[in-house]
């Protein structure tokens, strides 16, 4: 994909005033994948990418492997999920995945608050995602649908987080816009820019 396509499950875009990029993000699910596990509390998470000026060149030709694990609350609901952080992670997001379980989730992380728009080239997992500003309210959710090229964007420049899961999981578990998303370190702001 070219600019100004950002991380989707599929595929996701993020914009700025100026392209961030983007990055593709795929069904969550890894069929064959070593199950990773959670950092412990007391461990530094990666940092999150920092903007990059194209991220269309940097997805992989295949599944990543399962990333690192954090628990994530949206109310009383659990999801285990996976974080895509690195340009390269966020790039390639659920691609070529071929399953997510109920409870899992993929969690875009950019450096800065962005236009995020999504999409889902080479996804095989119907999604969907929510964009969540940088203090973790979801302000939108958007089914996606499997190897559909046209991009999601977002209705705001602030969105910082997309988290992705099963398509109608939101639904299925009450979670609607104005929900906060939580992890098991606090916030998303404290979990991810801690210093800042």
């Amino acid at each position: 994909m070219e600019l100004p396509k950002a991380p989707g499950r599929g595929n996701l875009r993020a914009m700025n005033q100026s392209v961030i990029g983007w990055a593709l993000l795929l069904a969550f699910g890894c069929m064959g994948c070593k199950d990773s596990q959670s950092p412990p509390p007391s461990s530094p998470l990666p940092a999150p990418a920092a903007a990059a000026a194209n991220y269309s060149q940097l997805h992989l030709d295949h599944a990543q492997p399962k990333l690192p694990t954090l628990k994530v609350w949206l109310g009383t609901n659990e999801l285990e999920t996976e974080l895509a952080l690195s340009v390269q992670q966020l790039s390639t997001g659920m691609m070529f995945r071929t399953n997510m379980e109920e409870n899992e989730a993929m969690l875009f992380v950019f450096g800065q608050p962005c236009q995020a728009s999504f999409y889902m080239k080479n996804t095989l997992v119907p999604l969907s995602a929510a964009y969540i500003d940088p203090v973790g309210v979801i302000l939108e959710i958007h089914d996606l649908k499997p190897k559909d090229e046209t991009a999601v964007p977002a209705a705001t420049d602030q969105v910082q987080y997309v988290l992705e899961v099963n398509q109608g999981w939101f639904a299925r578990h009450h979670v609607a816009t104005g929900a906060v998303v939580r992890t098991s370190r606090g916030g998303l702001r404290e979990t991810f820019f801690r210093n800042n």
